[in-house]
């Protein structure tokens, strides 16, 4: 009893200490276990039972989605009747001849196409107390005035300024035959030119052909022509080395028609 008594504050003490101990190792299980069951009501509140989705047919949407890539092509020319009638025209003999089929720019036939020349020539020098000019011969098949078509004289000298359509660069060889280095002024493209060789280069063609329904026979038409058939005066938009293209002014269409020799 005396040792109670003389130690009992340290029991009480002691006891205390062992029950917080106590209710520290109690609080982490009861903390552990209260987190295990607010996690096991969130998932069952959040997660819904739902059964797994199938494989989602969309055969219509990819038959739809083909036919917008595919489309439909209607024939409103050959087939048609009720909003494009046929159009009947009347040839040279009397009869009527579908005009789908057998007339039109797509009957013309071109026969022949020639190139149209820039040529440029050396034709004679001349020398005096002055110095030395040369006569050039130029010639412009593609000019687009029939005047401006034949051929003319430059005359030139060096260190002379440029004319309309050249200008002199160097002079080499013996002075009667010598070669010149001209510089066109429309490209800058230099040019050689002798006595015996000159310059020629392709600036346009003009074609020639036929159009059999009305039995008419054209030649050397350039770009810009017209050229009348059918009661429609169609232009002549571009003529190359191996080609006639018209344009139906009506509409604006063009038809390629291209030359086979």
């Amino acid at each position: 009893m005396d040792f109670l008594k003389k130690h009992y504050e340290k029991i009480l003490l002691g006891v205390m200490l062992v029950g917080l101990i106590g209710v520290l190792v109690f609080m982490i299980f009861y903390i552990a276990s209260d987190k295990s069951g607010m996690e096991d009501k969130r998932v069952s509140y959040t997660t819904p039972h739902a059964k797994p989705l199938t494989n989602l047919d969309t055969t219509i949407e990819d038959n739809a989605t083909l036919r917008v890539k595919t489309p439909y092509n209607l024939d409103f020319e050959t087939t048609n009747r009720l909003l494009n009638p046929m159009e009947w025209q009347r040839s040279l003999d009397g009869s009527l001849i579908p005009a789908a089929k057998k007339t039109g720019p797509q009957m013309v036939v071109v026969t022949g196409i020639t190139p149209l020349y820039l040529i440029i020539s050396l034709e004679s020098i001349s020398s005096n107390e002055l110095g030395t000019r040369y006569i050039i011969k130029v010639e412009r098949q593609a000019a687009t005035s029939r005047a401006k078509r034949a051929a003319t004289q430059r005359f030139i000298s060096p260190n002379e300024k440029p004319n309309d359509i050249f200008g002199l660069d160097s002079v080499k060889g013996p002075p009667e035959d010598p070669e010149l280095t001209l510089k066109l002024v429309d490209t800058g493209e230099e040019v050689k030119v002798t006595k015996d060789k000159p310059y020629r280069h392709a600036e346009g063609y003009a074609a020639d052909g036929r159009y059999d329904p009305e039995r008419i026979v054209f030649r050397g038409k350039r770009v810009n022509d017209r050229l009348a058939f059918g009661g429609v005066d169609y232009f002549v938009v571009e003529v190359n080395s191996n080609e006639l293209i018209l344009m139906d002014p009506s509409n604006q269409k063009k038809t390629s028609l291209p030359f086979v020799q």
